[in-house]
């Protein structure tokens, strides 16, 4: 999995966990909903910058949303 998908994946994750919605972490991050849903499918690539204000809407380290959680063994 490249850092677009694991960012995606946990991405979607961390919003869920929160119970927000796309349009409230875009608005708390002050993006656009379509923006928020592109990455979370992995379909564009999110700079640094918008990295952070990512992280400030989830109240969460910059550095969670790139670390690759190890699938669990079945």
């Amino acid at each position: 999995m490249d850092l677009k998908e694991v960012m995606a994946v946990n991405l979607r994750r961390m919003r869920h966990d929160r119970d927000m919605t796309q349009e409230e972490l875009a608005d708390r991050a002050g993006l656009s909903t379509r923006y928020v849903g592109a990455i979370e499918r992995a379909d564009v690539s999110a700079s640094v910058t918008i990295l952070g204000k990512i992280a400030e809407a989830l109240d969460v380290d910059p550095g969670a949303l790139l670390k690759a959680i190890p699938a669990s063994p079945r």
